[in-house]
């Protein structure tokens, strides 16, 4: 159960990952060693994932960003997901409603680099078919969760 100090800490987390347990503990009004139980509390309940750096991902040459709706037959949704999340490309794999059944959110590094994606991707044993959007423009990236 996530309680109020928690959600504390995940709001001065969410502005700087990077803030010092007593840093922290200061801004919310109480000692280091409570900031490290919770944390340490929200991680074993699985709260909390990981930490990484927040990256642009132009900087490091990827400049085109696709999200790739995909239909998949056969009852293999959940091991044709698991396969395309291997690829480096991929941001991220969903299940979604409506007449799609997986949404992929891919990087690449130009049209040859997506389009050799694509062809491993329409090349996969179960997948239908597919319809490709690239994101011309960002105007919210954001995977941080405000509590």
């Amino acid at each position: 159960m996530i309680d109020d100090l928690d959600k504390k800490i995940i709001r001065i987390m969410n502005r700087n990952a990077r803030k010092s347990f007593r840093e922290i503990a200061k801004e919310v009004g109480t000692s280091a060693p409570v900031v490290i139980h919770a944390v340490k509390k929200m991680e074993s309940l699985g709260a909390i994932k990981g930490y990484i750096p927040v990256i642009d991902a132009g900087h490091f040459g990827f400049d085109l960003t696709a999200i790739i709706a995909l239909c998949i037959s056969q009852g293999k949704l959940l091991e044709t997901q698991k396969k395309i999340a291997l690829i480096p490309q991929v941001a991220g794999v969903y299940d979604v409603t409506g007449e799609w059944d997986s949404l992929v959110i891919a990087y690449f590094k130009g049209r040859e680099d997506l389009n050799d994606f694509l062809k491993k991707l329409n090349a996969m044993r179960f997948i239908g078919r597919t319809v490709t959007h690239i994101v011309l423009n960002i105007v919210k990236d954001e995977r941080r969760v405000f509590v």
